[in-house]
């Protein structure tokens, strides 16, 4: 655009905006440039990794951890661009899960930080000043969960046929599959664990069921119309999405909780939260998946089974036998 072109741009769209155009153009004259630091906020970011011992990996420890909630929040932004699109065509929507599949490979793809990046002995010293916390408390990552598919798949197997649509939402967060793994398993108990999280998160999360209920990429997937649900790249990027989230990464992370809390001599070591991590982690036992009908029966069944290896990207005639 020419100078002049721009300067009408401006002045009109601050004069929409019932303000003054030249007010804002003076502005301009004592506004200092931005810089990378002021507009990264680095300071304000190297400031946040408060050690709780003098062990020099627990540095890596909360780093890592910060890095996965800042991916947590750019899949939560990805995600609310295709839930509150009204009419969403198949490429943007599948452009979105791609964008939020990467954020995923790549935190799986970073657990070899953890797994390789601290020494064990400092790793059990250090994780005695953390009970009881746990990235289990996470409440970004339930927010993905909740914002990607029904309700009635992240209930906890066992309760899955009592719950329906007429269901109180309150009742379903009683129900929801990680709630087994933030309760004493003699006693049925809550953990400080999990009461310390529900104080802090529970409203927040249900407030967060409603908003998503008729909006959770599954659902706005089957409100599209047939020839939509049809499309190959949607249909695929759906499932490398499912497969990523409940299977690729679930599957890095337990491994890297295997070597710190099994290590060589096979004998597990409690979790801070105090839960059965093994039981909570491993796909088979939870069969979290988001998009039940976008998967083949044997794939159902054999789901979290060897990695389920057999995933593949299916087809315009595999597609169709879905019958979506």
């Amino acid at each position: 655009m020419k100078r002049e072109e721009i300067l009408k741009a401006i002045d009109e769209k601050y004069k929409a905006m019932g303000q003054d155009p030249d007010t804002h153009l003076r502005g301009l004259l004592y506004a200092e440039p931005i810089t990378y630091w002021d507009y990264v906020q680095v300071d304000a970011l190297l400031g946040l990794q408060i050690q709780r011992t003098t062990f020099p990996d627990e540095m890596v420890f909360i780093m890592y951890h910060q890095i996965n909630e800042l991916l947590f929040k750019m899949i939560l932004w990805e995600i609310q661009q295709v839930s509150f699109e009204e009419k969403i065509e198949p490429k943007k929507f599948e452009m979105h899960l791609m964008r939020i599949s990467r954020y995923f490979d790549m935190l799986s793809n970073s657990f070899t930080i953890m797994k390789d990046g601290m020494e064990r002995e400092q790793y059990l010293k250090f994780r005695d000043t953390l009970t009881p916390a746990s990235g289990f408390q996470s409440a970004q990552y339930r927010k993905i969960e909740i914002a990607s598919t029904e309700l009635i798949n992240l209930i906890d197997f066992r309760f899955r046929k009592t719950i329906d649509r007429n269901t109180p939402y309150e009742h379903a967060f009683e129900h929801m599959y990680w709630q087994a793994a933030g309760k004493d398993h003699e006693t049925g108990e809550k953990t400080k664990l999990l009461l310390n999280f529900e104080k802090r998160y529970k409203r927040e999360l249900i407030q967060w069921m409603k908003d998503y209920n008729k909006v959770n990429l599954w659902t706005k997937f089957k409100q599209l119309p047939e020839e939509y649900r049809q499309n190959v790249d949607l249909v695929n990027a759906m499932r490398h999405y499912d497969h990523t989230v409940n299977i690729a990464w679930v599957m890095y992370h337990y491994e890297a909780a295997v070597k710190y809390l099994e290590g060589d001599e096979g004998e597990a070591v409690e979790a801070t939260g105090g839960s059965e991590w093994k039981k909570y982690m491993l796909p088979r036992y939870q069969r979290r998946i988001f998009f039940p009908e976008l998967w083949t029966k044997e794939e159902l069944d054999n789901w979290g089974i060897d990695n389920l290896k057999s995933y593949k990207k299916l087809n315009q005639e595999e597609v169709k036998q879905l019958k979506l």
